[in-house]
């Protein structure tokens, strides 16, 4: 079994349950998400995946969903 990577972006715009639920919905379609856990109130996603994602992928995703990437936590 390969070991998931977990790491923690920050999020500008997030706002409420459903900036949380069009954030996480955008990051689980990238390739080897396992999970997504968005808090709006701190700004933080924290995205665990199969192997590390690529950035760029991930600051597409949360641009789709609305919002800005502002780097990881």
């Amino acid at each position: 079994m390969t070991a998931e990577t977990t790491t923690v972006y920050k999020v500008s715009g997030m706002t409420c349950g459903h900036c949380e639920g069009a954030v996480t919905s955008e990051l689980s379609e990238l390739p080897g998400v396992t999970s997504v856990k968005a808090v709006a109130s701190t700004g933080q996603v924290t995205v665990v995946s199969e192997a590390p994602l690529d950035e760029a992928a991930v600051r597409a995703a949360v641009d789709e969903a609305g919002y800005e990437l502002v780097g990881t936590a």
